[in-house]
């Protein structure tokens, strides 16, 4: 393994990691990681020391830093809980984000090869998405792959992909009680396909190995509170990716999903995840028809503005459900005025339907 001469996007994306512990595995990384700068969000315990290998360019942010930078508004950012990786997306200047556990390691393809993730990802997003249209050799912007026959061709520009979606390979990932059922289950499959999640389809998004258009959704991009004194955890990314997924079908923004794949390596405790889990799981067979049936006035056209009316429907709607969710829409309005109070200057508009 060799890095590359001239790293795709040095300059412009940073690598956001949430941690308990120390980051020995960056070492497996080292050849595709140490060229970019390097956002290592510290949770838990902030006087405990996170020790990093040598030779990344990286900043830390533990509870104590979050606390002064943001003052009050540091109560949207969660505590004891890989949510407060999204501080991460807030304190970057740069235009891309990609994010990964500190437990996922590089994965082989079927030949043997190391997967470069990190070039994959970057390979998703600076290439078009097509949600409005189904091509059946799934990402027709992949090597060997175009548009078939009967795709329109008013539809084959396409529209700027903001967020990319990776997979996993040995753990998969998994909700508790499918982990207490099949707690021997590995993921062996690689499948060589990316495609594009169709406008007006929902999806579980893992926060674990994606990356993403800071420029065009990062606002977006917060995983909501969750565990310490929340009734709920391990639902953060599956709510940003709710959020994300309605504000881009109304910018007129893609999602792709599939390559590029990490390698999982350990599964967390089921028990714990459970008990983690148990409103999530009923909670969500309401919040899931919310997000379907969701729609956003024209008159939004920036994410803030869509965000915002966003955190309107859900203390109205979902917050019937449990006042968890009141608490949650106001701190969707507080996380975009921390947002701005660090990026005073306005999200670029998406130039896409």
């Amino acid at each position: 393994m060799a890095t590359s001469t001239n790293p795709p996007l040095k300059d412009d994306l940073d690598i956001v990691i949430p941690t308990i512990r120390n980051l020995d595995f960056l070492e497996m990384w080292r050849p595709f990681f140490q060229p970019y700068h390097l956002i290592i969000v510290q949770d838990g315990d902030p006087s405990k020391t996170i020790k990093v290998p040598t030779g990344f360019d990286y900043e830390l942010y533990n509870r104590n830093d979050i606390n002064k930078i943001l003052g009050p508004k540091a109560s949207c950012i969660s505590f004891k809980d890989s949510a407060c990786r999204c501080f991460g997306y807030m304190v970057s200047k740069k235009k891309y984000i990609f994010t990964i556990d500190d437990d996922c390691f590089v994965a082989k393809d079927p030949s043997g090869k190391d997967i470069d993730a990190l070039s994959q990802h970057i390979r998703n997003l600076l290439h078009p998405a097509t949600p409005y249209f189904f091509n059946t050799l799934y990402d027709p912007f992949s090597d060997g792959a175009d548009f078939v026959r009967g795709y329109p061709f008013s539809l084959r520009e396409g529209i700027p992909t903001a967020v990319s979606h990776g997979l996993w390979l040995n753990i998969p990932d998994y909700d508790a009680p499918t982990q207490l059922v099949k707690p021997r289950e590995r993921n062996t499959r690689y499948v060589d396909a990316v495609m594009t999640i169709p406008k007006g389809t929902l999806f579980p998004m893992c926060g674990m190995n994606l990356a993403f258009d800071r420029n065009l959704i990062g606002p977006a991009m917060y995983f909501g509170l969750m565990g310490d004194g929340q009734p709920i955890g391990r639902y953060d990314d599956m709510w940003a990716g709710w959020c994300v997924k309605v504000i881009c079908d109304h910018l007129g923004l893609g999602i792709k999903t599939g390559l590029p794949y990490i390698w999982h390596s350990k599964a967390s405790n089921p028990f714990v995840n459970l008990k983690k889990e148990y409103k999530g799981i009923f909670w969500q067979e309401e919040i899931i028809p919310f997000f379907q049936a969701t729609s956003l006035p024209k008159e939004c056209t920036t994410v803030q503005m869509c965000y915002i009316e966003l955190s309107k429907q859900v203390k109205d709607k979902l917050g019937k459900i449990d006042p968890y969710f009141v608490k949650l829409g106001d701190a969707m309005v507080t996380w975009i005025e921390a947002w701005e109070q660090l990026n005073p200057k306005e999200t670029k508009k998406p130039n896409g339907k």
